[in-house]
């Protein structure tokens, strides 16, 4: 569910002294297949994080997200292409969009599809989720588990 409002981005966004939002721009340095080499030049740049998602448009509007995998020194990072890399070039602009990519949530989402940027791909409209999670998050803790840790007995094994 990354937001295709560049003017709205997702996360904690960089912010000037006067208050503004600072976008972090790059350029496309490399492509390989899949991967896609970014460079971050400029006396505003920063280096995104690791697993952060970023954002390139084709030349006919279509959005491509990148996900950030490896800082490869100085100021340049390696990302992964979640859509095909046709139509991209060397010299492209770049947007960081601050946070990781992230799936809608809650009572919307129930018996639809969605591909791995959390658009919607069934044909309905995209459900409206202001708040979602993020795709690389911690597994949810198992309320099983605790309550077996709580009861827990040494020379007692269990098989679930």
């Amino acid at each position: 569910m990354i937001n295709n409002d560049s003017t709205k981005l997702n996360g904690n966004p960089a912010k000037s002294q006067d208050g503004t939002v600072r976008r972090n721009i790059g350029r496309v340095t490399q492509i390989i297949g899949p991967v896609v080499d970014v460079s971050f030049e400029g006396e505003n740049a920063r280096l995104p994080r690791i697993l952060d998602a970023l954002q390139v448009t084709r030349a006919n509007g279509q959005n491509v997200i990148l996900e950030c995998q490896q800082h490869l020194g100085e100021d340049r990072v390696r990302t992964i292409a979640m859509d095909s890399t046709e139509g991209l070039s060397r010299g492209m602009e770049v947007m960081d969009l601050g946070t990781s990519i992230t799936m809608p949530t809650g009572e919307g989402i129930k018996g639809r599809l969605f591909n791995v940027v959390g658009e919607a791909i069934d044909g309905i409209v995209q459900p409206s989720s202001e708040h979602g999670l993020p795709i690389h998050r911690s597994a949810p803790v198992s309320k099983i588990f605790l309550l077996l840790r709580k009861y827990y007995i040494p020379e007692l094994k269990l098989l679930i």
